[in-house]
């Protein structure tokens, strides 16, 4: 169903919070995105999927020590809710600077959210290339 105006706000401020930590590498407002949960899942390509906070974290750093920069532009991004449970997919770019060359890789993103309070939580998140762009 699809979310209301109230929860596509609250959705979209934590997935901006995410877009936001690709650039800043903030290791801290990673840890306020996703939930606490031992459970918390993220897949990403080319990895096994990776589960629990502290190893979403050591994967973002590992990333991020590989390149000197990054950022994550969403395409349109469809939201839809039930409840505390909110669930977004996306196709988007994925801008990478190493060795002092900047590529985009389009990728799809799905993502599963649960209220928690004021803020969307991320409880899991999967990353895939895409062959096509994003359509902003």
């Amino acid at each position: 169903m699809k979310a209301d105006e109230a929860t596509a706000v609250a959705v979209m401020d934590t997935l901006d919070r995410l877009a936001d930590v690709y650039v800043t590498r903030d290791v801290a407002a990673m840890s306020a995105i996703f939930a606490p949960d031992p459970d918390v899942l993220m897949y990403t390509p080319g990895s096994d999927a990776v589960v629990g906070l502290s190893a979403i974290q050591a994967k973002a750093e590992s990333d991020w020590s590989r390149s000197e920069a990054a950022s994550l532009t969403y395409g349109t991004i469809s939201i839809s809710a039930a409840g505390p449970v909110a669930w977004a997919a996306t196709e988007a770019d994925f801008t990478v600077t190493t060795g002092g060359q900047e590529s985009t890789i389009p990728v799809r993103i799905t993502f599963v959210l649960e209220r928690r309070r004021e803020h969307f939580l991320i409880q899991h998140a999967h990353y895939s290339f895409s062959s096509a762009p994003s359509q902003g």
